[in-house]
């Protein structure tokens, strides 16, 4: 079964925290024979907004969603690719997500996202880089503890050898195991897409 225009989609994904009021997809039924998922649905091209008390504070896209309805643990899944971009209450966007994996447990309200993680404050040029990274949507903050990059733009570059947790601003950050701070090199280090290497391995 083919539907279009379907509201209620992700609505499951943004429980608790968020609440889903607009998606375009292509959404269908599709029987799992091969393992003990109770159900599946698979939608195409998603493209959510969501709001928190009544203000939209984000917007999800992602090629390809499955949603797996178990009994005990129900999930949401992005196997190729996600992004979210984020919102102030002037709905000026202040940071953005980029992932090449998520899933996200309903039960927790909780999203892991890994491989390429990016986080960007598009207002103050800061990025977060890691493999790994969790999203606490009732916390609104992220956190790993696993290596992570902080780079300030046209300042520090900060390495977390154990990890970090900041808001979902990335501000209020705190590292684990801070491994070294240098100062960004002029070919704009913050924006580069090389490996997660803290200065005592280089």
């Amino acid at each position: 079964m083919s539907l279009r225009k379907h509201n209620n989609l992700l609505t499951a994904l943004l429980a608790g925290c968020f609440v889903l009021y607009g998606c375009e997809n292509d959404l269908k039924d599709i029987p799992n024979l091969k393992d003990k998922r109770a159900a599946l649905e698979e939608g195409h091209m998603i493209e959510s907004y969501l709001s928190q008390n009544g203000k939209v504070k984000g917007k999800l896209t992602a090629p390809l969603m499955y949603r797996y309805q178990q009994a005990d643990s129900p999930y949401i899944e992005f196997p190729k690719t996600l992004h979210i971009d984020f919102y102030n209450d002037s709905l000026v966007k202040e940071s953005q997500l980029d992932a090449k994996y998520g899933k996200f447990h309903q039960m927790e309200n909780r999203v892991f996202l890994k491989d390429s993680v990016v986080v960007i404050n598009v207002l103050k040029g800061d990025t977060l880089r890691c493999e790994e990274l969790w999203w606490d949507q009732n916390a609104q903050k992220f956190y790993t503890d696993k290596p992570a990059r902080y780079s300030q733009k046209d300042k520090f570059v900060n390495y977390g050898k154990n990890g970090l947790e900041a808001k979902q601003d990335l501000s209020n950050l705190v590292f684990y195991d801070n491994s070294g701070t240098l100062p960004v090199p002029k070919d704009s280090l913050a924006n580069s897409k090389d490996t997660l290497v803290s200065p005592k391995n280089q």
